[in-house]
């Protein structure tokens, strides 16, 4: 199942296309008489059309004569450059926020803009022509965008770990959502029309091993676009300089001193770009300036070289101690929130998070999940005859006992009062029903010791399978189906399982 389709089952709204960017597509894709029709559509919106002949005139495609209509820029750029200008425009004008929802979109979109500029600059200096070059670069990361959009609580979390722990957010958002932005990104573009030239190389932008082979130089200079952009608005500046500089020279053979002019070109040429974007650049200037003015920062200081080394090292070492004691703040919260305080399991609202990204996997890759819901059978008589506190004792050691008795793969909560769950990844009916029934069993022989008490406790288990192709709309259905086998259970005679599998309508 698409990620598109995950989105629309979850009720989520997703982002149409601007109206105008589905015009243009429309009208590039009929050979007969697209030119005519689309110098007609840019020229309807005449907002639109002041924004492409200024690019056109600007210095990034350094036209030997003035440019003045819509026309004349096809017949100098061609159709496909003034679609991709045209687009790259509505695009970025239509995908905005306001900033008080907690997501800069103007910083969004300088990056995208400098990483649209960069990814020109260096096509030109290998020698690689592609017309989709800036279009691509600049909606390399749209799919980040779309994902707060739609869900801004949850990709916050993204941005939280990220911040904290400085992990790739590809890699978070996976963990949080089972999928990334580039998939988002490239299948919204498909969704929206954009051809495969551009959809492909967003898909794998940050893994180009496996694209394509008529799509790597162009993903690959995505990549580079990418670390471009990071040098104007990232945190390792210095780090990204010498990564660019070592990729550059064992691809190309291009030496540093070439790479800081491309650099540096990269901030000229946006600064530009990003006025016609009507996006303030603020204060961008070129890297190589950059370093010029921390060196002239760095000579007014009287300190010996000695000094300099034993100051950066103590600042070093408060900003590690710093990092350490959020991520142990943020470690602590994470698991105040995700964690039942009793038994030391997931909560009631972690165990919903996790079957809602469990369910969405198992949906998209066509594979098999199981959960199994349980209760103590007659726990009110436990907590009547040995007291509620002894009653504690045993629901904490029977959630220790299930934890540690099932796969380091599968997850256990306390769904709440004396009812568990299971969730079992990439598990049949046949495999589920054989744990629940171990488990059952197990529980059957415990015996407890609660202040000298022996407690002997019984359980009732539900078991629900969901199997590739169940019209299922959402982890709801699959909760009811294990609830209600459960139920079953219990009115059959306790201290036994019951399953349900949820086959293909």
């Amino acid at each position: 199942m698409s990620i598109i389709n995950e989105l629309h089952q979850e009720n989520v709204k997703l982002p149409s296309p601007p109206a105008i960017a589905v015009r243009i597509l429309e009208a590039v894709k009929k050979d007969d008489a697209s030119f005519n029709e689309l110098a007609r559509i840019i020229s309807s919106d005449p907002a639109l059309s002041v924004k492409v002949l200024r690019v056109a005139n600007s210095s990034f495609y350094r036209m030997p004569n003035k440019v003045d209509s819509i026309q004349k820029a096809l017949t100098i750029l061609g159709i496909n450059v003034l679609k991709n200008i045209a687009l790259s425009f509505v695009i970025a004008d239509g995908l905005r926020g306001t900033p008080e929802i907690g997501f800069d979109f103007d910083l969004f979109w300088k990056r995208s803009v400098t990483a649209g500029v960069g990814a020109e600059l260096l096509a030109a200096r290998i020698n690689y022509k592609n017309d989709d070059t800036f279009v691509t670069a600049l909606l390399q990361d749209i799919g980040v965008a779309i994902m707060y959009l739609c869900k801004p609580e949850k990709y916050s979390q993204v941005l939280d770990e990220k911040k904290v722990t400085d992990a790739p957010a590809r890699t978070i958002e996976k963990q949080v959502f089972g999928f990334d932005h580039q998939e988002v990104g490239s299948e919204i573009l498909k969704d929206w029309g954009l051809p495969e030239n551009i959809y492909i190389p967003i898909l794998y932008h940050h893994n180009d091993r496996e694209i394509p082979s008529e799509y790597a130089m162009l993903s690959h200079i995505l990549s580079l676009s990418d670390k471009v952009s990071s040098v104007y608005y990232g945190r390792n500046k210095n780090e990204e300089i010498q990564n660019i500089k070592n990729i550059l020279f064992d691809y190309y053979g291009i030496s540093g001193p070439d790479v800081d002019t491309i650099v540096d070109s990269v901030a000229h040429e946006s600064v530009e770009i990003l006025a016609y974007f009507d996006i303030d650049p603020g204060k961008m200037v070129p890297y190589s300036q950059l370093l010029q003015e921390a060196n002239e920062e760095l000579g007014k200081l009287n300190f010996s070289y000695e000094q300099l080394i034993m100051e950066y090292k103590e600042a070093k070492e408060r900003a590690e101690n710093l990092a350490r004691e959020l991520k142990s703040a943020n470690d602590r919260l994470k698991y105040i929130a995700y964690t039942d305080e009793l038994t030391d399991l997931y909560n009631h609202r972690c165990f919903h998070q996790l079957l809602e990204t469990e369910f969405n996997r198992a949906r998209r890759y066509g594979r098999p999940f199981s959960l199994i819901m349980f209760d103590l059978d007659d726990f009110k008589k436990v907590n009547d005859e040995f007291g509620h506190l002894r009653g504690d004792i045993v629901l904490k050691e029977m959630g220790a006992h299930v934890k540690r008795n099932v796969r380091g793969s599968d997850f256990v909560a306390r769904y709440g009062g004396e009812e568990f769950a299971v969730i079992l990844p990439e598990t049949d009916s046949k495999g589920a029903s054989i744990l629940a029934e171990r488990l059952r069993k197990d529980i059957e022989q415990m015996k407890i010791v609660a202040d000298g008490n022996k407690i002997k406790v019984t359980i009732s288990v539900g078991v629900a399978t969901y199997v590739p192709g169940s019209r299922l709309r959402d982890k709801s259905e699959m909760i009811g189906a294990a609830d209600k086998a459960l139920y079953l259970s219990k009115r059959t005679g306790k201290n036994k399982i019951s399953a349900m599998e949820l086959t293909p309508n």
